[in-house]
């Protein structure tokens, strides 16, 4: 069993947009969040897309009972003058 629905819903993203993410079709992801098996090599292109928006999450997140962090938004830094 793995965690993408939970993990598409803490990122707040819709199931599209993740499937853009990690080069697949929504189908797909509304397969997954099913029960279909979660691929590891998919598994790692979700790891990838969430790190990319601000939620670091590991194998342990995906398919185990790891708790999920909260999404890190990147705050803009400012040059000092």
């Amino acid at each position: 069993m793995h965690n993408l629905k939970t993990i598409r819903e803490r990122l707040d993203v819709t199931q599209q947009t993740l499937a853009d993410g990690i080069g697949c079709t929504q189908g797909n992801v509304g397969h997954y969040e099913r029960g279909q098996t979660l691929p590891p090599d998919m598994a790692r292109k979700v790891i990838d897309f969430c790190a990319a928006n601000g939620l670091v999450i590991t194998f342990d997140h995906v398919y185990g009972s790891a708790e999920l962090p909260s999404v890190v938004s990147a705050e803009p830094t400012t040059a000092q003058a």
